[in-house]
């Protein structure tokens, strides 16, 4: 995947596919620590332990349409290009959180992408799920939360 843009829509589909109701999607830039974090995390279906151990294997799925599971070996894959690492949290009926933490000005350090019509373009093809976007760079947060647009 070209850009960390693909990376979440991807994760946030795998998200969809486990039932989920609520997404959240969170980005936090902090240039003074040199680091780079994206956090999806969900209330979908979650993962045994031993589906968690093998999750970030690309020759791993529960899909039954393919045999292979690239999204997140792919995400682990371009983590540690840029001296980072992936990790994952989950358990049965407790949802999943997907993070994965980059060195920011490493040159492996894959671009932002359009983070915002990703975004949009969940929002719009989902319309039953809440979705929380949240980007922090440095001292500066812009937050989206659909659950606050829809009690309104």
């Amino acid at each position: 995947m070209q850009d960390l843009s693909l990376h979440i829509l991807d994760i946030a589909e795998n998200s969809i596919s486990a039932s989920a109701k609520r997404i959240e999607i969170r980005i936090e830039e902090d240039q003074i620590k040199d680091l780079l974090t994206v956090e999806i995390k969900d209330d979908g279906k979650g993962m045994d332990e031993q589906t968690l151990k093998k999750a970030i294997d690309p020759f791993f799925t529960t899909r039954t349409t393919r045999e292979v599971g690239l999204g997140l070996s792919l995400l682990a894959q371009a983590a540690q290009q840029a001296d980072g690492k992936v990790e994952l949290s989950s358990a049965p009926g407790g949802g999943t959180t997907v993070k994965a933490i980059f060195r920011l000005s490493h040159p492996d350090c894959k671009p932002a992408g359009d983070i915002h019509e990703t975004i949009r373009t969940l929002i719009a093809g989902n319309p039953h799920i809440e979705f929380l976007y949240e980007h922090k760079r440095n001292d500066s947060t812009y937050r989206f939360d659909t659950r606050e647009i829809n009690r309104k």
